[in-house]
Parts: structure tokens; sequence; C-alpha cells
């Protein structure tokens, strides 16, 4: 039996959100107060679920719980060719499908749901390609405050024969890394999450690293990248890492490493602490967004001016 939620921890609900007539699945929770502080939307890794977030190996893993309780509404998608989709989308879609799809179903959910202060994009793996293209395809109320992603970059580290697809899963170390990195549960569970890869995703993978300049070049937002002490997929050497960077000219981009982790970072014992550095992700662009040049409110600065005055 996997371990029961902390007492007065944020309940965590199936959804399904409308996309455009193609139904996406997902997780939600939702913090106490009404108006959130702000919006949480995650996007799992190929051959994995929304579920990928909410790990209940150990109590405090769960993105959604944490977020929640600190405030933030968190919602995880099945993404296009996962979950609801699949039988819609039985080989999947590709990137630009992704993008439209889940813009769509944030467009509705936005719509109902007050997001607080904004939106941040949350990507694992291959939904971490999803999160960069939805931030450079977004508009209005739907662009991003950023893009935080982790299990993904430009150059791969394997042949790409040896990549998971619809009828390989990929080399299993790989997508772990060491055995201690993971509460005893975190396998067994783990099993429950995961799906077959749609064909129509599995062969634009290969073509991620000449797609990805143009989908970066569209990012205008702050970028976060995130690598495993034991990333196996993906390179993040120097050179690797300036060719990643390099790109994202609008974008404000950072690099952070994540200690006692390998690939499959939310459901492993640095869960937590990945977790809470993406929600300080998200104070920081919040941050950066009120203290802006040229945002300070006229009632601020007249404020600021009385008290100036009154101290001379």
């Amino acid at each position: 039996m996997a371990p029961e939620p902390p007492p007065g921890a944020p309940p965590v609900r199936s959804v399904t959100l409308d996309a455009g007539g193609i139904p996406l699945s997902g997780l939600l929770a939702l913090p106490a107060q009404p108006v959130p502080r702000a919006l949480v939307v995650a996007l799992h890794g190929s051959g994995m679920s929304a579920g990928y977030f909410d790990s209940r190996a150990r109590p405090g893993l769960s993105l959604l719980e944490l977020g929640a309780g600190l405030g933030y509404a968190v919602l995880a998608l099945d993404r296009p060719g996962y979950g609801a989709s699949a039988a819609v989308l039985p080989e999947g879609q590709d990137l630009q499908g992704q993008t439209a799809a889940v813009l769509a179903a944030l467009e509705g959910f936005v719509r109902d749901r007050d997001p607080g202060a904004g939106v941040l994009l949350v990507g694992h793996s291959g939904g971490g390609r999803v999160a960069l293209a939805a931030a450079a395809a977004a508009r209005g109320g739907l662009v991003p405050l950023g893009v935080d992603l982790s299990g993904l970059g430009r150059r791969f580290l394997v042949e790409p024969w040896r990549l998971p697809g619809p009828d390989l899963p990929g080399e299993w170390r790989r997508h772990w890394g060491a055995l201690r990195f993971y509460p005893p549960d975190a396998f067994r569970l783990g099993q429950r999450l995961l799906r077959p890869v749609p064909a129509v995703e599995m062969r634009e993978t290969l073509r991620w690293p000449e797609m990805y300049p143009s989908v970066a070049a569209g990012v205008g937002v702050p970028v976060r990248f995130t690598f495993a002490e034991q990333e196996l997929w993906w390179r993040h050497d120097g050179e690797a890492l300036e060719e990643l960077l390099t790109p994202l000219m609008g974008a404000s981009p950072e690099v952070a490493r994540q200690a006692h982790a390998g690939h499959n970072i939310s459901l492993g014992w640095a869960a937590r602490t990945y977790h809470l550095r993406v929600l300080s992700f998200l104070e920081e662009c919040l941050l950066a967004r009120d203290t802006a040049v040229g945002r300070v409110a006229t009632g601020a600065d007249r404020d600021l001016k009385k008290v100036d005055a009154d101290l001379t």
C-alpha cells in the first residue's frame, strides 16, 4: 500500500479538460484560499503520466500536495496521446499539435478559475519540449511567468536507437540512476505511471536537437534547466550547455544541478528539494516582474514620495 498523505494535506483530484474537442486528463490540487498565489502547470515526460508529479512513495514528495499546501494551484496534465486522449490520438501528436492542445485546455481552465498572479510551466523530459513550445506560442494571459525544466537538454548522451519508443522502453538505469536515490516503494508505484510512448512523439524526439533552436528563439520568459546528478539521457557538459543556452536569447536562462538524483527527479528522495526550488523559481519570476523598471504603481510612487517628505 502507498503511504497515506499527511493529515491536512490538500486533496489531489482527477480532472478532464477540453482541448478543442480532445479530452486531456490530469490531476489538480488547489490551496485552501479561493484565489491561489499562482498556477503551476506540470507536463510529464515520454512514457509517463500526470502522476509523475504526485509521488506517493513517501509523504512530502508530491509537487501537487506541496504546491497547494504553500498556496499555489497545481495542475498536472496527461499530455496529448496519454491518459484520456490516448483513444482519440493513438499515434499521439507532434510538438505543434501538443502545444496547441495544451494551450487550448489551459485557456478553458483559466476562464473558469482565477490563476492568481500567473502561470509557471513545469516540464520533465519530453514534457519540457511542450512547455518550451507553449511558452513561445502563448499569448495574452497564458504567457507564462517562466518555464522550469528537468531531464531535458539539446544533445543526446546516447545513440538515437537507444531512446525509448513504442516498442522499446529504453534502458532502465538511464531513467532512474542509482537505486539509492529512490524510496523502496518508488519502483513498484512507478510501474503504475508508465504509458506507451506514442509513435509520432517518438519520431519527433529524434529530431529535437535540430528543432530546438527555433523553439528556443521564441521564448521570452525566464527558463531554468535542472540536471540530475546522474542525468544519463542528455549531455550537460560545458559545450552542450553553451549550445543549450545560446538560442534562448530573450529568456534569461539558468542551469541548476540536483544532487542525489537520477533522471526521474520527481520520483526520488530529492523530489521535495527539487519541487521547493521550482516554487522558489516561481517566486523569483514574480519578484522580477513586480519590480521591473516602469512597473512601479503610481500609488506606490506617491507613497514613497510622502515617506521621503515626512523624513525630511
